[in-house]
């Protein structure tokens, strides 16, 4: 029986993505009330929130710790392509911090916030396009990987899916994940709203 109710039990991204539905929408929706696209001003400001929260969470990308589950972390990050979008711009790159360590259940909850706004990426970059930005100036940060962005979401997945945790620190992931958006409501309200 227990095995059945294992089979049955949806996934951990998929009990996340339940879990957070409102908080990204809010996300979401301040995103596009900011008209990012509408022109490069604004562009500069979406580009800045970008860049809080990426650098805020590059020390997961090169966790060790975190390696072993999910191997490809480390070449996951954007915060270089964001850095050179800005250099490409002719921007300054805002102030910023490191987030704080993390242990497993809360950096698993704040990484499937970061990298699924990978998946979105893909209806960004086409709305930068009509700005003059592409992969290769200016909207680095938004490229999909070279294997695709679906196959590269469902390999995250996996391995997020595989981690062993306890009931507890699943709980933990999971408020994690939800804290994770507030946290990108926060800066997009800082550095997108109008102004």
């Amino acid at each position: 029986m227990t095995v059945a109710a294992d089979t049955l039990a949806p996934s951990r991204a998929k009990r996340f993505r339940a879990a957070t539905h409102a908080a990204h929408e809010r996300v979401d929706s301040a995103v596009m009330a900011a008209q990012p696209f509408a022109a490069r001003e604004n562009y500069a400001r979406f580009l800045r929130f970008q860049y809080r929260l990426h650098r805020h969470v590059e020390a997961l990308y090169a966790d060790p710790a975190l390696q072993p589950f999910l191997p490809t972390l480390a070449e996951r990050s954007r915060l270089e392509a964001l850095t050179r979008d800005f250099a490409d711009l002719g921007l300054t790159l805002p102030e910023a911090t490191d987030g704080p360590a993390l242990p497993l259940p809360e950096a698993l909850g704040w990484l499937y916030v970061v990298e699924g706004s990978n998946m979105g990426a893909a209806f960004l970059a086409k709305e930068a396009a009509k700005i003059g930005l592409s992969d290769d100036f200016g909207a680095r940060h938004l490229a999909g990987h070279a294997e695709g962005r679906g196959l590269h979401w469902r390999r995250f997945v996996a391995g997020l899916d595989s981690v062993d945790l306890s009931p507890d620190e699943d709980t933990r992931a999971e408020a994690a994940a939800t804290t994770a958006f507030d946290h990108v409501l926060k800066l997009v309200n800082e550095e997108c709203a109008a102004r």
